[in-house]
């Protein structure tokens, strides 16, 4: 009960501010509903999602972390923004409510292993128990069947990307990043990358790290300079 009155609230308090997503604000063009499948996305390593020029999908991985996700969210919240959240298992343990959160303000949420471990460095048997908990920290904190997993630096095997295949789980890779993940990233600097990746990708899957506290610092200034460059946000979700 506790837990759907918190979404009951930030429901409402999303329709009071609803009046506030203008013109001005980078906001969230549409949404494309992906199916329960074992689908594989991201041109860096796959196929394109189906995207117009100048569409862009946020996403962000490792979190939930109670000191950066507040922050990412609010930054999402100010621009009438959506993302997708792919989320390690360990860290949606500690966090179940914040990872609740994240949901109830209409983002969307994955996974990105349990322990993000390059899984390439593991046995098979182990990363088919990365899988089984974090499959099972997703179901415990959320519900239902977790929709999407990330590997963790990008690292596909062969063993994982079978055993989501028998899932139905969809695989999201990348098209563009933006390398945040070193502590004295600047601002500017991270403007600086995304300025290059858009100019080299026109758009795509962008990467960022939720955990990162350089990136929660700058996502207010790299939210804006999508909008200056007439970027489209293309929101994800899953039926």
């Amino acid at each position: 009960m506790r837990i759907a009155i918190a979404g009951l609230l930030v429901t409402l308090a999303g329709l009071t501010n609803a009046a506030d997503c203008g013109p001005d604000k980078l906001g969230t063009a549409r949404t494309i509903t992906l199916k329960r499948e074992a689908a594989l996305y991201g041109a860096l390593q796959h196929a394109p999602l189906p995207l117009q020029k100048n569409e862009i999908v946020l996403t962000f991985d490792d979190g939930p972390m109670p000191e950066t996700t507040p922050l990412v969210l609010k930054a999402l919240e100010d621009q009438c923004a959506r993302a997708t959240f792919f989320m390690v298992g360990t860290n949606l343990e500690k966090s179940p409510e914040l990872a609740r959160r994240v949901v109830a303000e209409g983002h969307s949420a994955g996974v990105h292993s349990q322990t993000h471990t390059n899984l390439t460095t593991m046995s098979e048997p182990a990363q088919l128990a990365d899988l089984r908990q974090v499959r099972a920290a997703y179901q415990t904190v959320f519900g239902k069947a977790t929709p999407a997993y990330r590997f963790p630096y990008l690292a596909e095997t062969p063993a994982t990307l079978a055993a989501l295949k028998d899932a139905g789980v969809t695989v999201m890779s990348i098209d563009l990043g933006i390398n945040d993940w070193l502590p004295e990233d600047t601002t500017e600097i991270l403007v600086e990358r995304l300025v290059k990746s858009l100019d080299t990708t026109g758009g795509g899957i962008l990467l960022m790290h939720d955990v990162n506290v350089p990136t929660a610092k700058a996502l207010p200034s790299l939210l804006k300079l999508l909008k200056q460059r007439g970027y489209s946000v293309v929101h994800l979700e899953w039926n």
